[in-house]
This record gives C-alpha cells, structure tokens and sequence, in this order.
C-alpha cells in the first residue's frame, strides 16, 4: 500500500476525487482515506503544515496502515535560478534547514546523536517519478536535488542566500525533511516531490497565490501517474 501526503487539502482534494474511497479513519486530527487509486491500494490524507504535522502523519501511515512506500506531494520555492516556477522537484535526499545544534560542534543542519542528517530518497521511486513528469508534463523541467525543509515560509533574499551557502538544496518547505526522517528509521522508501510555486525571495507573497493552483496541476499529474505505473 502507497501513503500519500500533502500538506494541504488543496494538495490532496484533487487526488481523493480520483480515488474510489472504502474507509476513512481519523487520528491526530487527521483524515485517513483509503482506497484505491488507479488500482492500486493507497492511503491519501492531508497532514497540514510544518514539520510536526508531517512526521506524526507519516508515523500513522507506518503504524495503522503499514504502508510500502511514502510520497509526499506538495509546493515548494525554489532555491536555483534555473528552477522555474510551475517546475518539478524530486528529492535526491533531504535536510533540515532549521536544525541549530552549532553551540555543540555540529554543522548546521546536522542532528545530534544520529548516524546521518541527510536522508536518502529511494532510487526506484526518483526514476518512477522522473520518466512519469516527463511523460504528463511535457510543459515543464524536473529536477533531482536536494528539498531543504524548516518550519519557515522563506520569503526574502537574506534568508535564502543563507539556506543556499549551507545546503545547496533545490527547494525550500515545511514538511518533506520531517517525513524522510520518519521513513528513514522505519526503513519505509520515500519520495518528496515538489511543484514550485515561488522563488523563495522578496517577491514569494506576490507569486505564492497566483502560481499555486498550477503547481498543484502538475504535481497531481504527476502522482496519478506515478500510481498508475507502480508495481502492484
């Protein structure tokens, strides 16, 4: 079975509309709604926004439903000059922006006590991912990199600037990070992808509401087909 996370309902009403719904469950405030999806099984729920939301939604995904796999739909700003708005972005790996242990010797970013920060997304699913954007947005680019999650909206050029000096990453949110971990130590593969609907600068509030819709298009597109070509 296929858990499949966004962050608002906006992200997933469009996906439940596609599905035929058998059950719903309700846990931590959450909607849980499983059914299938292109024939196949799958979980879709809204888990809302920042990185506690998330990692408990994915935590219930692996304990109540045993899910296979995690993917986590949703926006993003972009941190490239050649990501685009409207653009995909499929996590190589993910890292927590707002994680501050340098008072201990640490780099920023980096968890105390655990063996990596940097939390891989799972190959097969990159691919998957990869070959099915091209195939249903044609319109646009995907790219592979790093999704660099805070409990931030980023929206000036200074707070940007300084996410890029440390951690390079492609796309800039509040969920995908949180939910990595969460399949990293349950050992559950996940994929972050992310339609971007801003450019994670002084001009991110003007183009949030404007670009959103499309995103949510296209990472939709994208998901349905990505469901539509997993191995049952």
């Amino acid at each position: 079975m296929l858990g499949i996370i966004g962050a608002m309902e906006e992200e997933v009403s469009a996906l439940k509309e596609k599905m035929q719904i058998e059950t719903t469950m309700k846990c931590a405030s959450m909607e849980f709604c499983q059914g299938t999806l292109e024939g196949k099984k799958v979980v879709v729920v809204r888990s809302g926004i920042g990185k506690v939301n998330a990692a408990i939604c994915a935590q219930i995904l692996v304990d109540r439903f045993q899910v296979d796999a995690i993917i986590n739909t949703g926006i993003a700003g972009s941190l490239r000059a050649e990501i685009n708005i409207g653009d995909i972005v499929l996590s190589s790996d993910t890292m927590q922006h707002d994680m501050d242990a340098t008072g201990f010797g640490y780099r920023f970013g980096e968890i105390p006590r655990m063996e990596t920060s940097e939390f891989e997304a799972d190959t097969k699913l990159i691919q998957l991912a990869e070959e099915c954007c091209k195939r249903v947005n044609p319109e646009i680019e995907v790219h592979i990199g790093r999704v660099v999650s805070g409990d931030q909206f980023i929206s000036n050029r200074h707070d940007k600037e300084w996410i890029i000096k440390y951690f390079g990453g492609y796309c800039t949110e509040m969920e995908g990070a949180a939910i990595a971990q969460v399949g990293y130590l349950n050992q559950v593969p996940f994929l972050i992808v992310r339609a971007i609907s801003d450019k994670a600068d002084n001009s991110a509030k003007m183009d949030y509401a404007e670009f959103e819709k499309q995103a949510i298009i296209h990472s939709v597109n994208l998901i349905v087909e990505m469901v539509k070509n997993l191995a049952s």
